[in-house]
């Protein structure tokens, strides 16, 4: 099942894509027809850093013992084909392309064995980060949390197997990340039960699972496309 949210005769409605349509409560719109928003509201959107080997290495960092957790500002919630502002605070801004993970349910203190029982699906999320303001702040809520920065979607789909997908980035067009789930360092079951030890989940809640190599800045007028198989294209131009 693909899950959205969208647009429609001037109302927000939550439903499904069936057959290159938009569907809600008996009726349908044609996907081209509407405006496909964030597929979830998120209380906090849970960042892993370097979960993949490669790019920890990338940037010239230590493999994590622990996953390295950060918070996006919900504020940053962007949709599927929304701008990606460029702030004026930053000379450079990367895209990092991700699978996400949408919780189905209120809950704490999760073990490993349970974790797909908490789960509503995947999606896709791009961590923008702007690269200078992430080593000069010395952590990362500005340069992670900006308006826009935290493209999700376009929708939420159930029954994956997260250890069995692909992350493919496109810059212009051009790919810059291929990488499968396989590579995590600390796949989704593990990262579940790490968070929720800290943070009580809520349903909607996003935890963007780490940005395999290949990130590169982004320059106004780019366009960034990140594809998952099974899920989709998360499509955003930068402003």
């Amino acid at each position: 099942m693909k899950t959205i949210r969208f647009l429609a005769d001037g109302a927000v409605r939550s439903g499904t894509i069936e057959d290159d349509s938009a569907a809600f409560g008996g009726q349908r719109w044609p996907l081209a027809s509407v405006r496909l928003l964030a597929p979830c509201l998120p209380s906090k959107i849970i960042g892993v850093g370097r979960n993949y080997a490669d790019h920890a290495a990338e940037l010239g960092n230590e493999l994590p013992k622990e996953p390295l957790l950060f918070l996006k500002a919900p504020s940053a919630l962007n949709d599927p084909q929304g701008d990606i502002v460029y702030p004026s605070q930053s000379t450079r801004v990367d895209y990092e392309g991700e699978l996400a993970v949408v919780i189905g349910r209120r809950c704490h203190g999760v073990a490993r064995k349970d974790a797909y029982d908490v789960i509503a699906g995947y999606t896709i999320c791009n961590d923008v980060t702007a690269r200078d303001l992430q080593n000069s702040d010395g952590q990362w809520a500005r340069a992670k949390g900006f308006d826009t920065f935290a493209p999700l979607g376009p929708c939420i789909v159930s029954g994956l197997d997260p250890a069995a997908l692909r992350v493919t980035t496109r810059l212009n067009g051009q790919i810059k990340q291929d990488c499968p789930t396989s590579k995590l360092i600390f796949d989704v079951p593990a990262l579940v039960e790490y968070i929720s030890a800290a943070f009580t989940l809520e349903p909607g809640d996003v935890i963007a699972t780490g940005t395999p190599s290949g990130i590169a800045p982004m320059q106004r007028g780019d366009t960034v496309s990140i594809s998952i198989e099974g899920i989709g294209t998360l499509t955003n131009r930068v402003v």
